[in-house]
């Protein structure tokens, strides 16, 4: 940080801060009711990407197993975004303030994470890296909001844990009471300065078919936030894929490979499906979805794959519905669920 710290307030001090100006909630600075062509004729801007189609501003929901790689996941974002140029050495970003609270962390550990991501490229001064900051409804949410007054110009702030900065449930409330709350104060900071707020945490042990029920407590959290991503390992190419969704965000699946050596993760060409399944079931679906209709022959012709092969893995691809028997050919599903 560039503050001088005899005068700044610090995001976590033993020294007591100013009493920061309250948060107002965003309602009572935004316009909440319209008729309905009044809100047709309304213009409105659209929202303001950390990471174009994948983090938007509000509140991001970033889950995962433990040892995924989630923490070198978002410390490599928050570098990114912090200096500007590309994430998961792919998707350009807008370069801005960052506040990265590594919860988990010690200094010497961030340092060395850092060391690794950079590879010898300057650290960013826009990025904020604190280790200790209270929980949200004992002033954690106060401290926040003084470091994004103090950084009008502020992209993302990344909190890792959340459970490390939810605080106590209120006496009697349920579980997803409890849960939609705790999102709640993220999301109301999230929405007042029109930042991107990304709140690691676990998923459950069970695995599901339906990557939002995997996010550990209940649904409460995904519920109160704006998008949930879900990072997961994987087989086949890819060493995991990172399933998004969300209100202002598309549905997704992304590929990615983690480089242990730099601590990286790359974002991977083509849909998730070309690289989590096996190589022989990825020359055929590349093959397919290019060739639409295309029958066991013309695979086998196309790929330079042996046809006996190419029946007996067309027949499992279709039981695992990786494609569609159409007129004697096959297709590949989209992911709205027809065929393309």
């Amino acid at each position: 940080m560039t503050d001088n710290p005899d005068t700044t307030p610090h995001l976590y001090s033993a020294h007591p801060a100013p009493e920061p100006q309250p948060l107002q909630p965003a309602q009572q600075r935004i316009r909440t009711a319209w008729t309905a062509d009044e809100l047709m004729a309304t213009e409105f801007p659209e929202p303001k990407w950390a990471v174009p189609g994948i983090l938007a501003e509000g509140v991001n929901l970033l889950a995962g197993p433990p040892k995924v790689g989630k923490s070198w996941l978002s410390l490599g974002l928050g570098l990114s975004v912090a200096g500007g140029g590309t994430a998961m050495d792919t998707i350009p970003v807008e370069g801005g303030p960052v506040l990265y609270l590594a919860l988990e962390d010690t200094p010497r550990r961030l340092q060395t994470r850092m060391g690794k991501i950079l590879g010898g490229r300057p650290a960013p001064a826009t990025l904020t890296l604190a280790t200790s900051c209270p929980p949200l409804p004992q002033g954690g949410n106060e401290a926040i909001a003084q470091w994004l007054d103090r950084n009008p110009e502020a992209r993302m702030v990344v909190i890792d844990v959340f459970a490390k900065m939810r605080g106590h449930s209120t006496p009697g409330a349920s579980a997803y009471d409890a849960d939609y709350a705790a999102v709640g104060h993220a999301k109301r900071i999230a929405d007042h300065y029109g930042v991107a707020m990304v709140l690691v945490h676990h998923v459950r042990k069970a695995g599901s078919d339906d990557f939002l029920a995997e996010v550990s407590g209940t649904n409460g959290l995904a519920g109160a936030a704006d998008a949930t991503l879900v990072l997961k390992r994987s087989r086949g190419q890819a060493d995991g894929v990172l399933h998004v969704t969300g209100r202002d965000v598309d549905e997704a699946e992304y590929a990615l490979r983690f480089y242990a050596e730099a601590g990286a993760w790359q974002l991977l060409e083509g849909p998730a499906a070309d690289h989590t399944i096996g190589d022989t079931r990825a020359t055929i679906l590349r093959f397919v979805r290019a060739n639409p209709g295309a029958r066991p022959k013309a695979i086998t012709e196309g790929t330079g794959l042996e046809p006996d092969l190419v029946r007996q893995t067309c027949s499992r691809m279709a039981k695992d519905v990786q494609l569609i028997r159409k007129d004697g050919g096959y297709v590949v599903p989209s992911e709205n669920g027809g065929q393309q």
